[in-house]
């Protein structure tokens, strides 16, 4: 929340760039928490500006079809980034450079190379904007105590993580078309690393809180970007993360957490808005189910932007983290063009 000069407490004022279907997502996290107002709204399409306009109830004269124009136009103190994730550091760093707004939050993948995440944290530090990548999960009550139980010895000594996202569930390759959907889109930035790996990526490097030493990687190619992925990251002390995705395997999100003396067992672990969840600790002392309520996870990311800029606290994901989680993709893509292993 921000006060006025009249001392009067408003709402942090949000602006969307992007209406498509993750910016409804974003769009509905604004309508249900009392610290953001949804405000403005960017698009190139005005038919598709005007019916997301129409929908959450954005004034016809805060719907934009320029970027600059909207950031110059209204006071905005968050711009969300919900384009295709080949925009994503080319609109970062136009927002940041126009030094209009206090924070950007970009969806994921946060860009499509660790240079461009080099080039779009620079541009937020120059300028003293907050620059927050957007994983959901990241807020979730489940993730953050299963990190807590890993913290404090629950389990042992950590020693790998296995995790899937797979997606199908019956659809066959003729649907996944490139012009179909930007998922399936290489020029769009679309890929089964970008869109499913980089969750399974970003949570194996926050459960291990470190980096990996060394990347493999194997892909089955669609049309034209990668339609499934089998990833390995290796950590320090022969560590690994397991990793499988795709957009032709049937519906699978789990993640299974092992150490010396037990495994978490996580369900659901990406997608599961309103549906209750829980961790299943089975340990050397015995199991047990600890069950969490349903939540929307991206109004608990925003509220959570909100109150680092209130507070002045660090964002839970910190820039630096952004450019390595890029550091890693690039690596995967690398090693799945040459079939070798890379050594980061």
């Amino acid at each position: 929340m921000v006060r006025s000069q009249q001392g009067i407490i408003m709402a942090y004022r949000v602006g969307l760039v992007g209406t498509g279907g993750i910016a409804r997502a974003h769009g509905n996290a604004c309508q249900q928490i009392e610290e953001a107002d949804l405000a403005a709204i960017y698009d190139i399409s005005e038919e598709q500006l005007d019916r997301f306009g129409e929908e959450y109830g954005v004034p016809e004269e805060e719907r934009y079809t320029d970027l600059d124009q909207m950031l110059n136009a209204i006071d905005l103190d968050i711009v969300s980034i919900c384009t295709w994730g080949c925009f994503h550091a080319e609109v970062g760093i136009q927002v940041c450079n126009s030094q209009k707004v206090k924070a950007v939050l970009c969806e994921k993948p946060f860009t499509q190379t660790a240079a461009e995440a080099e080039a779009f944290v620079t541009a937020g530090r120059d300028n003293g904007v907050l620059v927050a990548e957007a994983f959901k999960f990241r807020h979730h009550p489940m993730h953050l105590k299963a990190k807590e139980l890993i913290e404090t010895g629950a389990i042992g000594d950590l020693l790998n993580v296995r995790s899937t996202f797979c997606t199908n569930s019956g659809q066959p390759l003729a649907d996944r078309m490139p012009e179909s959907n930007w998922r399936f889109n290489k020029a769009k930035g679309g890929g089964s690393i970008y869109d499913l790996a980089c969750y399974n990526i970003h949570h194996a490097r926050f459960v291990f809180g470190e980096e990996p030493v060394r990347v493999f990687a194997a892909q089955e190619l669609g049309v034209e970007a990668d339609d499934a992925a089998s990833i390995l990251l290796e950590f320090s002390r022969g560590r690994a993360a397991q990793i499988s995705v795709g957009f032709n395997s049937y519906s699978s999100q789990y993640a299974e957490i092992s150490g010396h003396k037990g495994t978490l067992r996580l369900d659901r672990v990406w997608n599961n808005e309103n549906s209750g969840v829980s961790i299943e600790q089975r340990t050397v002392d015995g199991d047990e189910i600890i069950e969490f309520a349903p939540c929307f996870q991206f109004a608990l990311q925003l509220q959570h932007l909100c109150e680092c800029l209130e507070t002045g606290r660090a964002y839970r994901i910190a820039p630096e983290h952004s450019i390595a989680q890029m550091q890693v993709l690039d690596a995967v893509n690398e090693s799945m063009e040459n079939g070798k292993a890379v050594i980061l």
